[in-house]
């Protein structure tokens, strides 16, 4: 699986670089005997991926990170992405060339997406249970639920544990899950066949760009963190709304025109209709 040795964007150039130390050679006798299978190595052992592979978003050289303790501004992503997108409990790298998109629901906003090249990337950031382990569960709901719908899903191994993988009519779904300290990052991946592994591929490049931020406040495991929108996605969407009412607006007011017009047209044939069958008077 694919590594994100990210650097660190530098604080001083004048500072000395910290001397390397001189690789030493271990005799082998004193290498252990064995070493110890990896959650990855065990699940393979019973026939499927890992459901979670541990991750230290706090300490560890590849996210998503835990933003409540890891400092975004540490880091440089310039060669992956265009910009930072703020969401309050996320703060995702946008990929270059990429584009974000609101999906209006009747009331407001109702999910954001990342379209790539490849494909439309989804992220949504949980809240979790202290002792980790929501993927495992949600992972599997998830594919139990795609089965009872008659979709042919599956899991694949990940960076970090298993994916939830369904495909139908030339379009792949991929559904990759991380834990973290209390929270629980969910990309769902929609993308053509053609398509499906290069958009995975920028998915993950993603995640491992992602920060989350829990916060102290009570959240009921399994809910998703509240996301505020920026001032110019907000504008964005507001504008959309506004447009969507205007065009409703028309399309009542055209059907109504409509109704006027057919029930003038009804009046109009029934009086025909009299006159045709009124009989001329006696002279």
């Amino acid at each position: 699986m694919a590594l994100w040795p990210f650097g660190k964007k530098k604080r001083n150039d004048q500072e000395p670089a910290a001397p390397t130390p001189e690789p030493t050679e271990q005799p082998v006798a004193d290498a252990p005997a064995a070493v110890e299978d990896t959650a990855a190595d065990q699940a393979a052992a019973q026939g499927g991926p890992a459901a979670s592979i541990e991750h230290d978003a706090v300490n560890g050289a590849t996210g998503p990170f835990d933003g409540d303790n890891v400092n975004i501004d540490d880091f440089d992503f310039s060669d992956f992405a265009s910009g930072v997108l703020d969401l309050g409990s996320m703060k995702l790298a946008i990929p270059q060339g990429a584009q974000v998109q609101v999906e209006m629901g009747e009331k407001g906003p109702k999910m954001l997406h990342l379209v790539t090249t490849s494909g439309r990337i989804t992220p949504v950031a949980f809240a979790a249970p202290t002792q980790g382990g929501q993927w495992e569960t949600a992972s599997q709901d998830i594919l139990d639920g795609m089965r009872r719908e008659g979709s042919d899903a599956g899991f694949e191994p990940g960076p970090w544990g298993r994916e939830v993988v369904a495909a139908a009519n030339n379009n792949v779904m991929r559904i990759i899950g991380v834990d973290g300290p209390r929270w629980m990052l969910r990309l769902t991946v929609a993308a053509p066949q053609d398509k499906a592994d290069a958009a995975a591929d920028i998915a993950r490049d993603i995640a491992a760009r992602t920060f989350v931020y829990r916060g102290a406040d009570p959240i009921l495991a399994g809910n998703s963190l509240p996301v505020v929108m920026p001032a110019q996605l907000v504008e964005q969407v507001q504008k959309a709304m506004e447009q969507r009412a205007q065009q409703n607006q028309a399309n009542q007011q055209a059907a109504q025109t409509a109704q006027e017009s057919d029930a003038v047209r009804e009046a109009a044939q029934a009086l025909r209709n009299l006159n045709q069958q009124t009989p001329p008077e006696n002279k």
